[in-house]
């Protein structure tokens, strides 16, 4: 069974057809637990909404890098108590630092650094996003003894070599469609390195399609693919693979 520790069903992408594509994904047996994680407020308050509908679906709230503007007291609190106040809040997330697309970087290190916060505050992991800021990520989370929480580094972009100073802050690895295009050498590598108790799969759903849908919209059973691509690395069964990933996932989130 999958499960995708990290999905954006709450975003516009799914207003259509959300409710019909998650029970049908879920009644089919494949797609056990999901993980949604926001970017923003308004999306924190959709995963709540998300939570109370769907018995499989947890939440991760938190204020993506890309979204500084959203760094207020007031919204900072608002994601404390929303994560107090339901059982199946399970991360912060996804919060880090973004280097293409997040704006000033001293404003995004303060929004990091308030969310790690709170995460060691109500002991939950972390689901960080690091897009071209590998060093001052990793610099942050330690800093900031992250590895009391721990979490995972969503769409892993970093080299195998990284790998020891990611485990060092007790991070997991998240893995998605990425490691199924043609010119990912550097993910399959990190793939091939990576310990069996550190993997999960993801998807980010809508976004990152796995081949043969690259191109089209994500959805969680896509990650069939993905799984697929890690059990040839590894040389073992996609069901070992689905396995391991579920339990690790499980642990993870405290599920």
């Amino acid at each position: 069974m999958i499960f995708d520790t990290h999905a954006h069903y709450d975003c516009d992408a799914y207003d259509l057809d959300r409710d019909a594509l998650l029970q049908e994904m879920h009644a089919s047996g494949n797609v056990g637990l999901i993980l949604n994680c926001a970017d923003g407020i308004e999306s924190c308050h959709k995963i709540m909404d998300l939570c109370d509908k769907y018995d499989f679906v947890y939440g991760a709230l938190g204020i993506h890098p890309e979204r500084v503007e959203e760094l207020t007291d007031e919204n900072l609190s608002s994601i404390q108590q929303m994560a107090t106040s339901n059982s199946k809040i399970k991360a912060i997330g996804e919060v880090g630092l973004d280097y293409v697309n997040g704006g000033d970087k001293d404003e995004q290190h303060k929004l990091f650094i308030r969310q790690i916060g709170i995460s060691r505050e109500l002991g939950l992991p972390l689901v960080i996003h690091d897009r071209e800021a590998h060093q001052d990520t990793l610099t942050i989370l330690k800093q900031e003894k992250a590895w009391e929480v721990g979490g995972v580094m969503h769409c892993y972009s970093g080299s195998k070599e990284m790998l020891r100073q990611v485990f060092d802050i007790n991070m997991h690895i998240g893995i998605g469609g990425v490691v199924t295009f043609k010119n990912a050498v550097k993910v399959r590598e990190v793939v091939e390195a990576l310990p069996h108790d550190r993997l999960i799969v993801e998807t980010d759903a809508p976004y990152l399609t796995a081949v043969p849908h690259r191109g089209h919209r994500n959805r969680s059973d896509y990650i069939a693919y993905v799984i697929e691509q890690i059990a040839s690395i590894w040389n073992v069964s996609p069901e070992m693979v689905e396995n391991i990933t579920y339990d690790n996932g499980k642990k993870l989130f405290k599920i």
